[in-house]
C-alpha cells in the first residue's frame, strides 16, 4: 500500500497560541485546587530536590519518599509550573519517565536554579 497520508487544512480558529496558553493556565488552576494539602507537600518536595542541585522528575519525589501520588496525574504539571515561575526550578531537558503508570513516556526533567540553591530566590 503506497497511499500518502493527507493532512487537512486547520479548521478556522483551531490554531491560536494565546487561546491555548489561556486554556492551559485555566486547567492548571482548576487541577491545583483538588487537594491543597497534597499541593503543599509537593511544593515542599520540589524545593527539597531543587536544593540538591541534581536533575529530577516527578517520580524522584515519590522514590525519595517526599510526597505520595497526587489526586490526579495532571497535578504534577501545576506544581512544577508554579515552582518554575517562582524561580525555584528550571527545565533540564527531557527524559523517559521512571513511573510505570505512564509507560516510560517522555517527561520534563528539572533542576534547582542556581539562584535558589544559593538562597537568592523564592
Amino acid at each position: 500500500m503506497s497511499e500518502q497520508l493527507q493532512f487537512s487544512e486547520p479548521v478556522e480558529g483551531t490554531v491560536n497560541v494565546a487561546a491555548g496558553e489561556a486554556a492551559k493556565a485555566a486547567g492548571m488552576a482548576r487541577i491545583g485546587h483538588l487537594d491543597p494539602e497534597w499541593s503543599a507537600r509537593c511544593d515542599k518536595a520540589i524545593r527539597e530536590m531543587a536544593k540538591r542541585g541534581t536533575v529530577f522528575q516527578a517520580s524522584d519525589l515519590i522514590a525519595e519518599g517526599l510526597v505520595d501520588e497526587p489526586p490526579h496525574p495532571n497535578c504534577w504539571g501545576a506544581r512544577f509550573g508554579a515552582a518554575s515561575r517562582a524561580g525555584v526550578i528550571e527545565p533540564a531537558g527531557i527524559a523517559q519517565s521512571k513511573r510505570t503508570t505512564v509507560h516510560r513516556s517522555l517527561c520534563r526533567a528539572w533542576q534547582g536554579t542556581a539562584e535558589y540553591r544559593n538562597g537568592n530566590a523564592a
